[in-house]
């Protein structure tokens, strides 16, 4: 199966199960290892599980293999190995803190402004930390 049906098919999967801030990186002109590298999000360990099995048993559908899949047993960080296609799966502090997209030549999703102001401190005292 060829890498751009690969990444069609993962990121369709990606869609189902509603996993936030999906990048694609072309990574075919920075390493010959694997074409494409999809990084998304999830909310939580259970929808992170969720994600990486139905990739897998979508591309399975269509046809094609899945090499691996690892970080299933923490549901913190998952990935899904395609073979010229990776999918990495996170929670977002895990995301923010490895920054896989700038790592491999990307930009990291925008954040959008938090709807809730920082606290003040109250007139007269000191704000707690």
């Amino acid at each position: 199966m060829h890498a751009e049906q690969l990444r069609k098919i993962a990121e369709q999967a990606l869609d189902e199960i509603k996993a936030h801030d999906v990048i694609v990186l072309d990574t075919r002109k920075i390493t010959s290892l694997f074409d494409y590298m999809i990084v998304a999000s999830a909310d939580s360990t259970r929808q992170t599980k969720a994600l990486a099995r139905n990739i897998a048993e979508k591309v399975k559908e269509a046809g094609g293999s899945v090499l691996g899949v690892e970080g299933e047993q923490t549901g913190e960080w998952v990935l899904v190995d395609l073979g010229d296609v990776l999918v990495h799966i996170m929670q977002p502090a895990i995301r923010e803190y490895y920054n896989l997209e700038q790592l491999w030549g990307g930009e990291a999703p925008r954040r959008p402004a938090s709807p809730h102001p920082a606290p003040r401190a109250r007139e007269g005292g000191s704000a707690r930390h």
